[in-house]
């Protein structure tokens, strides 16, 4: 009997089938660190602001989210003497572009919208991810 040479056909979709894995999880490797820190800081304040949302309604209080130079705060509004306490962006370079948001305490909010923007270390390109809520879902992330 005489033993075959070579690889079959099966073998070599296996391996192509194994490089195409390896090459796929390279690529999404090699994403822009700054655009993955900023998903980072978008997945944050989601989670701040559904936080803050859910307290107003509980406590009857509106809160109100605002941009500040480094970072946000969230507050009511009733109690400006009160310490606000802020928080700092993860990166220091990111920066949010919107108006007060007030959040509750009614489980229908007005619609609003936070872009957060960070430059992007390869060029003068500038990263940019949208969180928003139409008032009545929680906040994500959209698309632009």
């Amino acid at each position: 009997m005489q033993r075959q040479r070579g690889l079959t056909l099966l073998e070599l979709l296996v391996v192509l089938a194994i490089m195409g894995f390896a090459m796929a999880g390279v690529a999404l490797s090699l994403r822009d660190s700054n655009q993955t820190q900023l998903d980072r800081e978008a997945q944050r304040l989601i989670a701040y602001l559904e936080a803050a949302r859910a307290q107003s309604r509980t406590s009857g209080i509106p809160l109100v989210w605002r941009s500040t130079a480094q970072g946000f705060v969230i507050q009511a509004p009733t109690a400006p003497r009160q310490t606000p306490n802020e928080q700092a962006w993860l990166t220091p370079d990111t920066t949010a572009q919107a108006a007060a948001v007030v959040l509750g305490p009614e489980p229908i909010i007005a619609p609003a919208g936070i872009t957060l923007v960070a430059p992007v270390t390869t060029g003068n390109n500038i990263a940019t991810r949208r969180i928003a809520s139409d008032g009545l879902r929680p906040f994500q992330v959209v698309q632009p």
